[in-house]
């Protein structure tokens, strides 16, 4: 193996900064690539949109990065191409992300145009698509890093013309991207089993709460006779707890210290169950369970509690995210998707209680799973890692 910097990365503006390896050189990448902008067809003239000709946008890029595209949802068309200053661009052509969402990259795998926030490289007989665009994945916190901007982030046109790719041989190239698509299929695999055995045990803990339903005779109760919620701030001495947030899975640190309201921030202790009124619908629930070190969170979240002997939290809170509990949410929700469900609109909701007893009998077994749903985000997180592990051990042969 070559010695070199471990930090070693592929695109640079400064290629004196970092010595090519063995047999490998850096050159300008806009002398082994042709560098093309994209361009929106005015959006007044609706007569240039729906059509044939694919068109990618930043709304789409990110489930597309590290891919081939063969097509894109929103389409415009030959009359599009010609009245404005975009261009239908070949097969190969690598997309970057340039502007707000920096540094996502794609191929294309039919002809196509893109807006206006991507630079788009076709490459030379001597530069392999893919080896581009793993160059550029390899190197993204790097290109996040020369972008610039006050509102949106962006990679200037000056920039972009600057940048120098350091290259081995083109058979040294497909040899490298070969191993490299066998290994991110092997780190892909492996997430999608990791991602599929989590998704298995919130199934799981949707079926103890059905069964706990089933197996007595529940009756339909009213949110808000069973459930009582937290108003009172945590007052002075806010800055001694740590703070909570609720995302999709669950309990997590806010992102964001509290502000001038933090006196205001509400108590979040074992037991609470709480929600960002503004995400409900797709599942910002959180619940601070036995062994959470308890703290504070938003004022501006729902934060609530089973009554004593009437509703068991935990239990509860494995309802509020089960299918049973997402089909109350829509019903209260009256087609308003950004409405906030505050606790006022929840406690119309009605619930099919089962007995207290049985709730805890739930609750115990729903506790069993929560280290297990641990175990495999933990090892789904380190999976995720891997693909960028796995480039940058490419980059160093």
């Amino acid at each position: 193996m070559t010695e070199y910097s471990p930090a070693f990365l592929p695109i640079s503006v400064d290629p004196s900064l970092s010595s090519a390896p063995d047999g490998w050189k850096w050159v300008r990448l806009n002398e082994v690539a042709r560098l093309e902008s994209g361009h929106t067809p005015s959006r007044l003239r609706p007569e240039w949109w729906g059509g044939d000709v694919s068109w990618l946008s930043l709304t789409e890029i990110r489930a597309f990065d590290g891919k081939w595209v063969s097509g894109t949802e929103i389409k415009t068309n030959h009359a599009g191409i010609a009245n404005s200053a975009a261009r239908i661009l070949p097969v190969g052509t690598v997309c970057l992300s340039r502007t707000a969402s920096v540094g996502f990259v794609a191929i294309m795998g039919n002809p196509m145009a893109t807006s206006q926030d991507f630079a788009n490289w076709v490459c030379g007989e001597t530069l392999d698509p893919d080896f581009l665009m793993y160059s550029l994945i390899r190197s993204r916190d790097y290109l996040r890093e020369l972008s610039s901007g006050a509102t949106h982030k962006t990679i200037y046109m000056p920039t972009l013309e600057a940048f120098h790719i350091c290259l081995p041989a083109l058979e040294a190239q497909k040899a490298i991207v070969k191993r490299l698509k066998a290994a991110l299929s092997e780190a892909h695999q492996a997430a999608a089993g990791a991602k599929s055995q989590s998704e298995d045990v919130s199934a799981l803990a949707s079926a103890i709460i059905f069964e706990s339903i089933k197996k007595n005779s529940a009756h339909e109760r009213r949110l808000g006779d069973v459930l009582d919620e937290v108003k009172r701030g945590v007052g002075a001495d806010w800055a001694s707890h740590p703070v909570l947030g609720a995302t999709r899975d669950g309990l997590a640190p806010a992102k964001e210290p509290p502000g001038k309201q933090a006196p205001k921030y509400k108590p979040a202790t074992p037991g609470t169950v709480f929600y960002n009124p503004m995400r409900i619908l797709i599942g910002s629930i959180a619940f601070v369970d036995d062994d959470d070190d308890p703290g504070i969170t938003s004022p501006d979240y729902v934060v609530l509690r089973g009554k004593p002997d009437i509703v068991d939290s935990r239990w509860f809170y494995y309802w509020l995210r089960s299918p049973l509990g997402a089909h109350c949410i829509l019903s209260l929700a009256r087609g308003a998707v950004r409405e906030r469900m505050l606790f006022n609109r929840l406690a119309e909701g009605e619930i099919a209680l089962p007995s207290y007893a049985e709730q805890q009998r739930a609750s115990a077994a729903l506790k069993e799973l929560k280290p297990l749903k641990r175990a495999l985000e933990s090892r789904l997180s380190e999976i995720n890692r891997l693909p960028q592990k796995i480039l940058a051990a490419a980059f160093e042969m």
